[in-house]
């Protein structure tokens, strides 16, 4: 048995064919001539833009989680298929051309081509059979990415305690879809989570309202963005909020207005880890009580609606015996403010609603595991310009699966990697025509074939 590395009509990356003709089919190498100006000084960094964005985009599709791997796309019959595909140097000359305004043109095209991929697939359905499957929701959140250089532009200690950049996201989903990312933003590792969160919320509410069903919108956040400016910028939106809330003294004080009999008990169904006491709760009670808040603020600013309560027994003995105020002795509180009506949200099913915010998480992780691994880059405008494609490829992924369809619509991107763009095949030439020979029994053949069936119409392999 031998092996040698000759074979120049392979590839191992078939499935980026109908990826990226679907990229192509939703503008984004227009949008990019159109609206991309980064500048074309020096050795031409910045020639090209719309390709060099196709091949960052196409990377990082096919797993690259930094700038070496771009070279994955640069293998075996991958040029049959692809005209200028760059190498990786250039790619990261091309990063570094990035100024401040440069990354904000990349946030405009990301907002409009997932416009043009809403045209394809929707990417935001809704329906009317329950209030939450007819309700679209923005879930915010930061996350650190770990760096390992302190000479990396904007590299600090943030709330995690690692040195890092801080990444902050927007996500957009509903009951029937999964997340799509409507809003990004790098900053440094020691920026706090809530800074030019209002700034991201508006920018992302009138994405999600070019794309939306004109559904309901509900923002939800966990307490670092209880604040009264991303609650306007909600409100100025058209959209209600549902905000953890700071247990200050007012709160509390709400709290123990709720009388002993207004407490509704609720079961999970699935248990819940509790880091502070180091136990699965599977129990807990709700209640409610009206609510205005931001009341330091002027009177513009303040908000009427609902603090709902969730409390659980204390079963940390040494906090039990400390003597506490009674009021908290016995239980732990934990509260979120809520603009959204009673009449289409319960106390209960608020606080359903509200704990779902958590799967915003699941885009850090995704992130995490592919594109945002490494940042490429010293430079702080480079990182920003890769946080911004990286969202790119995201929808670009969440609009194909949705038009493979059926139980693919909802599969992680590393499970249509896995699946549909990993497919290896061998190129063959026929009567001026590129033949892709796949492999015999692929246990995904019919998925890939509606996809391939979706975008490719007429069939074409060739993407300029």
């Amino acid at each position: 048995m031998s092996h040698s590395f000759d074979d120049e009509n392979l590839t191992a990356t078939t499935g980026l064919v109908p990826i990226m003709v679907l990229a192509q089919n939703a503008g984004l190498p227009d949008l990019a001539d159109d609206r991309l100006t980064v500048s074309t000084t020096g050795a031409d960094k910045g020639a090209n833009p719309a390709a060099k964005l196709a091949t960052l985009v196409g990377g990082m599709a096919a797993g690259a989680d930094s700038i070496d791997d771009m070279n994955l796309v640069r293998h075996g019959g991958m040029t049959h298929l692809f005209d200028r595909v760059y190498a990786p140097s250039t790619l990261g000359s091309f990063l570094r051309s990035f100024a401040f305004g440069h990354v904000r043109q990349l946030d405009a095209i990301s907002s409009r081509f997932l416009t043009n991929l809403n045209e394809h697939t929707p990417l935001l359905p809704t329906n009317q059979e329950t209030a939450q499957a007819s309700m679209i929701f923005v879930d915010i959140d930061d996350t650190i990415i770990d760096v390992h250089s302190a000479r990396k532009q904007g590299a600090g200690f943030g709330y995690q305690g690692s040195r890092g950049l801080n990444a902050l996201f927007a996500t957009a989903s509903t009951g029937d879809s999964r997340q799509i990312i409507v809003g990004q933003r790098l900053r440094k590792g020691s920026t706090s989570s809530a800074r030019g969160a209002d700034k991201l919320v508006s920018d992302a509410l009138a994405t999600t309202a070019r794309i939306g069903s004109g559904a309901p919108v509900l923002v939800r956040a966990d307490s670092a963005y209880y604040s009264s400016k991303v609650a306007k910028a909600a409100r100025d939106a058209g959209a209600h909020v549902s905000i953890t809330v700071r247990m200050d003294k007012k709160v509390k004080a709400a709290i123990g207005t709720i009388s002993d009999d207004a407490w509704t008990g609720i079961e999970y169904p699935e248990a819940i880890y509790d880091e502070e006491t180091k136990t699965w709760i599977s129990k807990a009670e709700v209640a409610e009580v009206p609510f205005t808040a931001f009341t330091s603020k002027k009177k513009a600013l303040h908000a009427t609606g609902r603090l709902i309560v969730r409390r659980i027994p204390e079963l940390n003995e040494t906090k039990r015996a400390s003597g506490q105020d009674p009021l908290f002795d016995l239980y732990r509180y934990h509260a979120f403010f809520t603009t959204i009506d009673r009449d289409r949200f319960d106390t209960v099913a608020a606080d359903q609603v509200h704990r779902r915010h958590a799967i915003i998480e699941q885009i850090n992780a995704e992130l995490k595991n592919g594109a945002l691994a490494h940042m490429p880059s010293g430079v702080f405008n480079a990182n920003a310009a890769w946080v911004a494609i990286a969202a790119i490829t995201h929808n670009l992924l969440r609009a194909a699966a949705g038009l493979v369809g059926g139980r693919m619509s909802k599969v992680r991107a590393q499970t249509l990697r896995t699946r549909i763009i990993g497919i290896p095949a061998r190129i063959a030439h026929r009567a001026r025509k590129l033949i892709l020979h796949l492999p015999r029994a692929w246990p995904w053949a019919q998925e890939f074939s509606r996809l391939w069936q979706a975008v490719l119409s007429p069939p074409r392999t060739v993407l300029s």
